[in-house]
């Protein structure tokens, strides 16, 4: 189900942060314990090691662990003010990290919550720092120990101009923490660090085909506390950090720290201020730190524009170079109040979900075959924006926890949605729904970044929303927010669990039985005993027997396990026995599986595609929600995505067990069974 909150202002920072540390302990706890115990604070969570170093290559043996007071004699955690001279970037590859850094600075609300004061190396000082970051939808509060990996008592990654300020080490440790270490830092978006500061939503302008008022749209982003990136795009990998003959480096990433317009000579001209995070290397065409340029600029207003100006890494370009040269613009917004128009209030609406191999993964509509299985998500758009007749809608989809993930091998995937308008149907849409419906908006373009948000307007509706990664049967956790002017009912299709299961037939009498049923009872007969009634056993040797003269089914034959289920949706007075009137009662059922499973087996494999199986339980009168299914599909499907006739068998006859025992504890209404996911677990615990 949907989460309904409202986003205004900084409302999404007003929530409690929560404590990360396996102990479950806060910060002031370990601080006080410390304290008390007259000890400094080793986090056992991310200890000073190797492995928190890297996770690929081994830590070069010069690096030692030096806490601040071992490196100089009068360590601060803030020197004055924090800004953005205060990060230099060291030898890790996460310039996008600090240009958010940078920008942050920039905004005194929000790095007073990323970077809580109430820590110094005062006499509270106990060798504990914390630190607070957005991560899917949660503020969480990240604790780290102040040991520094340095080299010669001098720090080799994030440090200050000053050497004596450690803030900004430390904030690049609790982060390099939360992603598990310092290497799963290397290389990333500005953008993904700047939402996790914030919790707000981004967007992103290719300069080389933004829009006519993209200087406004920057300037007004600053005027509203958004902060924002740049980026030079890259070729090759060996154009990475490539420096050009005017002073800027491809493949790095910028902060954007100002927006200006000034008078030359007469006529306005539309200045950027941008700053490199190694702290050097800046710009040396028009508008540089020294150009001739300024000299035309009025003494005033260049001191106003200049002010603190110096070999820091930051300098100013004429909006029309900036765009020449570079090709990003990373915006992430406090909340995505529309830059062009004036401040909006938004809802929004969050949905948590995954993509599982074989059941949900069904990757973007090129494979029509599997796209209809990603989850899907209804959107209804009651009401038009204020003195207008559509809605602003701004989609964001984020995968979580990828960066976590690179030591196992893993990065981001592919990501990308698109937005259908729905039809009245509540439950899930299936392959022709998307075959004959085009799009009515979708993300620019799949890419491998954490997050992939557009803003559109659309004309009041139903919509339906279905995120996925570009390929098929790749698996991730992901969040979406969907953010409207007006609020909008949201909910997750196919979410329910039920069945619509028919009664059993009454058995016919043996005068009436049909050619096949007195073959049946024949071969019936010979397998039973005395009490005649065939056990597990029997059974096996019998549906095998009768199987393998069906040359459509293609299969091994059945699993004694399989024959247990069917004993024990069919055994109804509990001799652990069938009789004839009962096997009977379940092959009518059988022969209706076996019409299904074949629908799916084109090929007559013996096999059916995992995707399918909500399909064929559907028209079994069975429904279950994308959990259950993901749940299913990775018990039973194999490697490829397909299910044997056997698995397929147990699992339908399971299901029906289910539900049918559930039926017998009374909540059985109307025909129809309903329950939740609990509630179904613990049934099949059971059977």
């Amino acid at each position: 189900m949907p989460l309904h909150s409202t986003l205004s202002g900084r409302s999404s920072s007003s929530s409690r942060a929560v404590n990360t540390q396996a102990d479950g302990k806060s910060f002031e706890q370990l601080r006080q314990e410390c304290l008390q115990q007259g000890v400094l604070f080793e986090d056992p969570d991310f200890p000073a090691v190797g492995a928190s170093l890297f996770y690929s290559q081994a830590v070069p043996v010069n690096i030692e662990w030096k806490r601040p007071k071992e490196i100089c004699s009068n360590p601060k955690f803030i020197v004055g003010d924090a800004n953005r001279t205060d990060i230099c970037q060291g030898q890790l590859g996460d310039c996008w990290l600090l240009a958010a850094i940078a920008s942050l600075t920039l905004k005194k609300d929000t790095l007073a919550r990323v970077v809580p004061h109430d820590q110094d190396f005062d006499r509270r000082y106990a060798g504990i720092f914390h630190f607070q970051f957005w991560q899917h939808n949660q503020w969480l509060d990240v604790v780290v120990d102040d040991r520094l990996p340095a080299v010669r008592d001098e720090l080799i990654l994030v440090h200050s101009a000053s050497n004596n300020e450690f803030w900004s080490a430390l904030l690049e440790k609790a982060y390099a923490k939360l992603h598990g270490s310092y290497e799963s830092l290397k290389g990333g978006s500005t953008m993904e660090a700047m939402e996790d500061f914030t919790g707000g939503v981004g967007e992103m302008y290719e300069t080389k085909s933004a829009p006519n008022n993209l200087f406004p749209v920057m300037k007004k982003a600053l005027d509203r506390g958004s902060m924002m990136g740049c980026s030079i795009d890259i070729s090759s990998s060996a154009e990475s950090e490539a420096k050009t003959t005017t002073g800027l480096v491809k493949g790095h990433a910028y902060s954007i720290t100002g927006v200006e317009e000034v008078n030359y000579r007469g006529q306005k001209v539309q200045l950027i201020r941008i700053r490199n995070p190694w702290g050097q290397v800046e710009w040396n065409g028009p508008w540089s730190d020294k150009s001739r340029e300024w000299t035309y600029v009025d003494k005033a207003e260049k001191d106003r524009v200049l002010q603190n100006s110096g070999e820091d890494g930051e300098f100013w370009m004429e909006f029309e170079d900036f765009k020449r040269n570079y090709d990003k613009v990373e915006i992430c917004n406090m909340t995505p109040d529309s830059l062009t128009d004036d401040k909006r209030h938004w809802e929004v609406s969050e949905f948590q979900g995954n993509w599982i191999r074989g059941s949900t993964a069904g990757g973007c509509r090129n494979f029509i075959d599997t796209f209809w299985t990603n989850p899907q998500y209804k959107l209804e758009l009651e009401d038009a924006d204020d003195d207008d007749d559509v809605c602003s809608v701004v989609i964001a989809l984020m995968q979580k926890n990828r960066r976590k993930m690179r030591k196992e091998g893993l990065d981001m995937e592919t990501i990308g949605f698109a937005v259908y308008e729905a039809s009245t149907d509540e439950d899930q849409q299936g392959k022709d729904f998307f075959r004959y419906n085009a799009s009515k908006a979708r993300s620019r373009s799949y890419v491998n970044m954490r997050e992939v948000s557009e803003r559109f307007t659309l004309p009041p509706g139903k919509y339906l929303l279905v995120p996925t990664t570009f390929q098929p049967h790749h698996e991730a956790d992901f969040l979406i927010r969907v953010f409207s002017e007006k609020k909008a009912a949201a909910l997750e299709m196919g979410s329910n669990v039920d069945a619509d299961l028919p009664d059993p037939p009454m058995p016919s009498d043996p005068e009436d039985e049909s050619d096949e049923e007195k073959g049946l009872r024949r071969l019936f007969e010979q397998l039973a005993g005395d009490d005649e009634a065939i056990s597990v056993n029997e059974l096996q040797q019998m549906l095998n027997g009768v199987l393998s003269r069906r040359k459509e089914i293609k299969f091994d034959g059945l699993s004694l396990s399989t024959c247990h289920s069917i004993i024990n949706l069919m055994d109804v007075d509990n001799t652990g026995k069938l009789e004839f009137q009962e096997f009977k009662v379940f092959w009518e059922k059988m022969k209706k599986w076996i019409m299904l499973f074949l629908s799916f087996d084109t090929d007559r494999s013996g096999k059916m595609s995992s995707y399918e199986l909500r399909i064929a339980l559907k028209a079994a009168g069975m429904h279950l929600n994308n959990q259950l299914l993901q749940l299913i599909g990775l018990r039973f499907a194999d490697d490829k995505f397909d299910i044997d006739f056997d698995d397929y068998l147990t699992c339908i006859v399971r299901l029906e067990n289910m539900f049918r025992v559930f039926q017998a504890v009374d909540k059985f209404k109307r025909g129809r069974v309903k329950m939740n996911m609990m509630q179904f677990l613990m049934l099949s615990m059971n059977v």
